[in-house]
């Protein structure tokens, strides 16, 4: 076993938690705040749009199970990366979509994963890749969100289909 992290953002952190929890290979997903001006911020704080931070999500995965290469494909079709700063009807600076990178070996993959991923979008992706500065792990209320809450309205309407497009698209890879 080789475990590796990546940090991801793309619109709410409980749709990606939910999407990524699933896969094979993947051995822990917590949602986060990263890289913005305020240190040790809340929820309520990163909400209001002024504090710089991004929702993201952790993964902690076995690189021997599955690839860093996999898991951006995944995370290009997962989300709309055209969308600058929203997703859904999520909106704000917090949901923008973003790529962390904590060594050149990430950097690379994810620009190469983003203009391979450029083709199945007539729109510019606008995912931004940049370097991780701070990760701020959320209130434990946000873990597991899906999990815990799937029969919740935004659940049902938002995370749900996501769920479901990667167990159609992506089944050889679930747990």
């Amino acid at each position: 076993m080789k475990q590796e992290e990546l940090i991801l953002g793309g619109g709410c952190f409980w749709c990606l938690e939910a999407v990524f929890e699933l896969l094979d290979g993947v051995e822990d997903v917590v949602s986060g705040y990263a890289n913005g001006e305020t240190d040790n911020p809340d929820y309520r704080a990163i909400c209001t749009g002024t504090t710089g931070h991004a929702e993201v999500i952790k993964i902690v995965y076995d690189s021997t199970k599955i690839s860093l290469d996999m898991l951006l494909d995944i995370f290009f079709e997962i989300h709309n990366p055209t969308t600058l700063n929203y997703q859904g009807g999520d909106r704000g600076t917090q949901y923008r979509s973003t790529i962390l990178y904590t060594d050149e070996n990430i950097q690379t993959k994810a620009m190469e994963a983003k203009a391979k991923a450029q083709v199945n979008y007539s729109d510019a992706i606008v995912t931004v890749i940049e370097k991780l500065d701070k990760f701020y792990l959320a209130e434990s209320y946000h873990q597991d969100y899906y999990q815990n809450n799937s029969t919740q309205g935004y659940c049902m309407a938002v995370i749900s289909p996501k769920v479901a497009k990667l167990k159609a698209n992506w089944s050889d890879k679930l747990l």
